[in-house]
């Protein structure tokens, strides 16, 4: 029997209703959930604490890894090399911090194969969607620090004093290496790409409570095991360049051996023809809408996108056309 061809299509995310969340992503990135807060939404993930799935097409209702473990070719080769067990080697999600995140820090691969039963490491990318006029970001230390001077800061609640605060805005983007102590600040709306992993490693939290009255659990032991204590240089918006193409242009946020991450601007109102985007034979690709809207179509179907949605586009998709006046990341490995 011949297989049924690559296309693209839709995915739902997985919801989670962390303490620091708000309503953004529902009221203005149209997320269905019950769930109160909203804090993210995992758009396009293969993790065991959260599967993202197909809502339309051939596939809708099976999970993303179901759908890969049924036809692995949808990776490409080269993400196949990434993969573990068929999985998708990278996450991408919504963050919506209406409270700031706790401080904290995320191991690489070798720390976490080792202590955390062979999982990855996590290397992410921010992408800033919006943000307030005082928002801002731990990123790193603003000195040198120690072991035994971050214990004794963290023991005396003066650990504030020893992060670096960055102001933040709308278009800004940060590459977070492992090691590196942060945290998203509220009033940030952000789009992370990351490796995928939910190690996360809790350092400081506000002395804040969790549901049933209870501290947040910390992870001092391990972050210690893995942070990089010394001062961090200021991070810098990266050179960006458009590069213009009929009906569209696209511009590289970011780039490292885990995923690589574009800017995406469509706009066809004064084209005739609908803008030809080339589809990858090595990687799959992904499309998360941060605004506008517009259509998809290859030439065995044809679906609307709208400001939120997340398109999965499997490696040797059919020709993709795109119509519309929309922004998007785009995705791949």
């Amino acid at each position: 029997m011949e297989r049924a061809k690559s296309l693209p299509f839709l995915l739902s995310p997985a919801c989670k209703d962390y303490l620091w969340g708000g309503r953004r992503l529902k009221d203005d990135y149209g997320k269905q959930t019950d769930l109160k807060p909203l804090a993210e939404t995992w758009e396009c993930s293969t993790h065991p604490d959260g599967l993202s799935s197909a809502a339309n097409g051939e596939y809708a209702g099976l999970t993303l890894k179901d759908i890969l473990r049924a036809r692995p070719e949808f990776l490409g080769t080269h993400a196949a090399a990434l993969s573990r067990d068929g999985d998708l080697p990278i996450m991408i999600k919504f963050i919506d911090a209406r409270k700031d995140l706790s401080v904290q820090v995320h191991p690489g691969d070798k720390y976490a194969g080792a202590a955390e039963n062979g999982q990855r490491g996590k290397t992410e990318l921010w992408y800033v969607l919006d943000a307030k006029r005082d928002s801002r970001i731990v990123y790193g230390f603003k000195c040198d620090m120690t072991k035994e001077r971050l214990r004794s800061a963290l023991e005396s609640g003066t650990v504030e004093r020893y992060l670096q605060y960055i102001p933040i805005k709308t278009d800004d983007v940060f590459y977070l290496a492992p090691g590196t102590v942060h945290a998203i600040g509220g009033g940030s709306l952000v789009a992370e790409v990351q490796e995928s992993s939910n190690l996360t490693y809790r350092l400081y939290d506000y002395n804040r409570l969790d549901r049933s009255g209870k501290p947040r659990e910390l992870h001092i032991d391990k972050a210690m095991d893995v942070l990089d204590f010394r001062h961090t240089a200021e991070p810098r918006q990266p050179m960006r360049t458009l590069n213009f193409r009929r009906g569209y242009a696209t511009e590289l946020l970011g780039r490292c051996r885990y995923f690589q991450v574009e800017r995406f601007l469509l706009n066809t109102e004064r084209v005739k023809e609908m803008a030809q985007v080339r589809t990858g034979s090595t990687t799959f690709q992904v499309l998360l809408v941060t605004d506008g809207c517009g259509m998809i179509a290859t030439e065995s179907l044809s679906f609307p996108f709208f400001k939120g949605d997340c398109i999965f586009v499997p490696a040797e998709s059919e020709q993709m056309t795109l119509h519309g006046n929309a922004v998007m990341l785009k995705v791949g490995c």
